[in-house]
């Protein structure tokens, strides 16, 4: 004890300490790895040989341009339909929940409790040509009588859009519902509508949890191969399929390993422009 006495400054360091070494070993480790792997030349059957092949990150972004712009596109419209259904419904627990809100929250996260891909599944069930919702629309005439959901980017975006749901829908929650109701008062004493009160207090103050809900959106459905996968053809495939293969069929390490830097850095530049545009420093001030 006399050691940490003498030594208070380092107290701080040694309570990071087993947080940096856990970050170290698992993250910071395969990402020098796979940093290396990418830089590879070779194949499976003879062996790969690091050779600063930088023409892998060129062939994948040449090569798959196509599959990247579309896995930001999806992830793009999924995160925008999550925060249009999430927010008043976040709004509506937080304000007018009253004691139900736990229930109502539980009710949010409760898909959680089923794996990812048995919800991925059930959406090809929901989807499917003779499904209740396929038939609904050949009769509404949304859909024409050989019309069809699943196997179409509109399936993708909507598998992408429900499993990710709730990493909208609780950050906008948690900035919502810590927002004073006598903040909204004072607004409309000061003869403010509710929709000016909503626009100029409600909706400035909740911004914190709109950043952190997209990026957690965003960010994730990016990386997604499984909704393509499984609700989609090889014509709706995104990035994370072209990776899975690359790794996991076709045993072209380099190439995988290209591919996923490309997308790492790809969203860190975005996500680091989406910041600086929305103000994230002023918003977590």
């Amino acid at each position: 004890m006399s050691f940490f006495h003498r030594h208070r400054g380092l107290t701080p360091y040694l309570l990071l300490a087993p947080g940096l070494a856990w970050l170290a070993v698992f993250f910071i480790a395969p990402l020098g790895f796979l940093g290396y792997q990418s830089l590879q030349s070779g194949s499976f059957d003879f062996g790969y040989e690091f050779t600063w092949a930088w023409d892998n990150y060129r062939d994948a972004i040449s090569t798959y341009h196509e599959h990247l712009i579309r896995s930001f596109v999806y992830a793009g419209l999924a995160t925008l339909i999550a925060l249009l259904i999430s927010y008043p419904l976040a709004y509506w627990i937080a304000f007018r929940g009253g004691q139900w809100k736990n229930l109502f929250l539980l009710a949010i996260i409760a898909p959680f409790f089923v794996t990812y891909l048995i919800r991925t599944l059930a959406w090809q069930t929901i989807l499917s040509d003779n499904g209740y919702v396929v038939d609904t629309l050949r009769t509404l005439h949304v859909l024409d009588e050989d019309g069809r959901l699943l196997a179409t980017s509109t399936a993708v975006v909507a598998g992408l859009t429900y499993n990710f749901l709730p990493f909208m829908a609780l950050p906008l929650y948690v900035a919502l519902e810590q927002i004073d109701p006598r903040l909204i008062e004072a607004a409309q004493d000061l003869y403010a509508s509710k929709l000016q009160a909503f626009l100029r207090v409600t909706l400035p103050l909740s911004l914190p949890g709109v950043f952190a809900g997209t990026l957690l959106t965003f960010i994730p459905a990016a990386g997604d191969f499984i909704n393509a996968q499984l609700l989609g053809t090889p014509r709706q495939h995104m990035i994370g399929n072209v990776i899975q293969s690359k790794f996991l069929e076709l045993i072209d390490y380099p190439a995988a390993a290209s591919l996923s830097f490309v997308l790492m850095a790809t969203i860190l530049i975005g996500v680091l422009l989406y910041a600086r545009v929305l103000g994230s420093e002023r918003l977590t001030g």
